[in-house]
């Protein structure tokens, strides 16, 4: 063998020795072409010692990696559910309930790894929000960059970020990862942006680490070329717009250092690979535990007791009130949701401004003041969590006082993560059956149940919140128009639902 084969062989004895593996070299191969197609799909799979995930649910508790064959696909084992006691609610959360830094002792003393991750007009705020708070609670050193000319945008669904800085600043840096989150027509507006694909391009030609998700694979990186001879994925919708031999229908896809997946659905498992390729199988493992990912049947979505119907005869309306440090994931998730089913929602801020610094650094503009919020009435009133968040939600005089009247009017009301502790200290849990996160939970009560995801009682929700808040929200979702309109939202997200 000589030129090209023998850097192709050079590259894999590289891989192989830190590992001790003996090495043999055999080659039967009559054509050097054949011999490189071959070496450069082994090359992929060597280069990379990460799963490829099948589902949304296959991360968290204990989960390894096996590889199963050489196209560079590969799965996590199924993970068996953890019984855990019945507990009662802390009345004040403790410190955070997620720490932003790993438990690596090494990991301090390494640089951080640089992420990208660019916005526009129309990005889908759940995959840009959920990359960015999983790789920052990771450890990744990450710069949200808006390829608009301002800095705040809106996402598809109506919630307004505001990026770190302009993709511009970006453009003589060197990044460990380039991820682009999807949804229209933030996808074009990535596509459209000359600074960016110099960026990709590079990413791609140095061979460092690149992903995308959602439509932005066919939409973004396919005009750009650099879906050339890679297994790829995304959104269905997008589908038919991929390399048809290339094309993979699974929720993601490893193909040497290009990673895509298929939607908002998919994102916990899309950003959790994506960390296991940039820190290490055993952060992404913790980070999944932390985050509450975990498979689809490890336990049941929801139970739900002394049922009454939730409907109405308009457009449900409902409040999510926010503060600095709240946690981004469920504040985003939840309006993300609720406004695709089409109910009617307000973004509220507790704080002086209407712009909020969320638990780990998303900046989020909210549609109003909540003493503005408060001169109108409201169907539902959901609390997101984080701790930091909910202990300034608690403080709130007139969130106080609009809880108290939602719960002497009959009227719907929530929480999810540590601000379960809000209700509890209102006592509006009391004689409710309800759920929360575990980290604010001590000891046995027959209030707190156990081994599902949400909790409906009467005319309170409540969740054990981060990535339970998908079903969190299906299920408000389900209570307020039924169950086939809770699947077809599911179905955009390309979330795995129930049929029944």
């Amino acid at each position: 063998m000589d030129g090209v084969e023998n850097d192709v062989v050079g590259l894999l004895v590289k891989k192989l020795k830190p590992c001790k593996t003996q090495i043999r070299l055999i080659c039967f191969a009559p054509k050097p072409e054949t011999l490189f197609a071959e070496m450069e799909s082994l090359c992929s799979v060597l280069s990379f010692s990460y799963p490829k995930l099948t589902s949304m649910a296959t991360l968290p508790s204990s989960f390894s990696i096996k590889n199963v064959a050489s196209s560079g696909q590969r799965v996590a084992a199924t993970v068996k559910p953890s019984e855990n006691p019945a507990k009662t609610l802390n009345p004040i959360p403790p410190a955070n309930p997620v720490s932003t830094t790993t438990s690596t002792s090494t990991a301090a003393s390494l640089p951080p790894k640089k992420v990208l991750v660019p916005i526009g007009f129309g990005t889908e705020e759940m995959e840009a929000v959920i990359m960015v708070d999983v790789l920052r609670r990771a450890g990744a050193d990450v710069t949200v960059a808006s390829v608009e000319p301002q800095l705040q945008i809106e996402a598809s669904c109506g919630t307004k970020l505001v990026a770190d800085t302009s993709i511009s600043s970006c453009s003589d840096q060197i990044f460990d990862l380039v991820a682009l989150p999807g949804g229209m027509p933030g996808s074009v507006r990535l596509r459209d942006c000359e600074v960016l694909e110099k960026i990709t391009r590079q990413q791609a030609e140095k061979r460092r680490l690149y992903g995308a998700i959602c439509a932005a694979p066919a939409v973004t990186l396919l005009p750009w070329g650099l879906l050339r001879r890679k297994q790829t994925t995304c959104h269905p919708a997008f589908f038919d717009k991929l390399p048809t031999f290339w094309a993979v229908k699974s929720n993601i896809q490893v193909s040497g250092v290009l990673t895509t997946s298929r939607g908002p659905g998919t994102c916990f498992v899309f950003a959790l690979c994506l960390v296991e390729q940039l820190f290490g199988e055993s952060v992404a493992k913790e980070i999944g535990e932390l985050l509450l990912v975990g498979p689809a049947d490890d336990e049941s979505r929801k139970e739900e007791f002394n049922k009454i119907e939730w409907s109405f005869d308009h457009i449900p309306r409902a409040l999510i009130p926010v503060a600095n440090g709240s946690e981004e994931i469920e504040v985003v998730t939840i309006v993300d949701i609720l406004r695709r089913a089409k109910v009617d929602i307000t973004v509220a801020s507790v704080e002086k401004s209407v712009q909020i610094l969320a638990s780990q650094g998303t900046k989020i503009i909210a549609d109003k003041l909540i003493g503005v919020a408060a001169k109108s009435t409201y169907d539902l009133i959901i609390l997101p969590g984080g701790n930091a968040g909910a202990e300034r939600l608690s403080r709130s005089r007139i969130l106080k006082s609009l809880l108290k009247e939602q719960e002497l009017a009959g009227r719907m009301y929530g929480a999810v993560c540590s601000s379960s502790a809000i209700l509890l200290k209102q006592g509006l849990l009391k004689g409710k059956k309800a759920i929360a996160h575990p980290s604010i939970v001590s000891k046995p009560t027959d209030e707190l149940v156990n081994n599902t995801k949400v909790v409906i009682d009467g005319n309170l929700i409540t969740s054990s919140g981060l990535a339970t808040v998908a079903e969190f929200a299906l299920a408000i979702v389900s209570k307020l128009y039924g169950h086939a309109r809770a699947r077809s939202v599911a179905e955009g997200l390309v979330y795995e639902y129930p049929r029944t």
